[in-house]
């Protein structure tokens, strides 16, 4: 496991460069907010993290639990899930809007087009939505 990358992932990066493109500034892995988010945006008080659908359990195509070590593995993600909620609703009590970009949506045969993934994104930056959440599964605003 040391071996997986945990920032400036594939993913990450084609956020990033696109948002960066459509004239948003940000910051990356802030280590002085809760769970070091992906891509800060100071201005806008609001933070996008993007999730693996394996590392962070999520209930979709890309998810599998592995069939050997299952006890570990199950042990792991759910840790891993405890932890992310926790970090969300710290951001939250900070003041800060949180939006997830799940890998599903822009990696596996029915991914989202990534144009709207980043429109969906612009959209909820310039609003005022608290939270979004993007996935393979649709929309969510919280």
């Amino acid at each position: 496991m040391a071996g997986i990358k945990g920032k400036n992932t594939r993913n990450e990066i084609l956020v990033r460069k696109a948002l960066f493109a459509k004239g948003f500034r940000y910051r990356i892995n802030v280590g002085s907010l809760p769970g070091k988010p992906d891509i800060v945006f100071p201005k806008h008080r609001a933070v996008i993290m993007i999730h693996g659908c394996f590392w962070h359990g999520h209930e979709c195509k890309l998810f599998r639990l592995p069939k050997t070590r299952t006890g570990y593995w199950h042990k792991k993600i759910a840790g891993n899930k405890e932890r992310d909620i926790r970090n969300r609703d710290a951001l939250a009590n900070a003041g800060w809007r949180v939006a997830t970009v799940w890998e599903c949506s822009l990696r596996g045969k029915s991914r989202d087009k990534v144009e709207d993934v980043i429109l969906q994104l612009e959209n909820w930056l310039s609003g005022e939505q608290q939270w979004l959440q993007i996935s393979q599964q649709g929309l969510v605003y919280i």
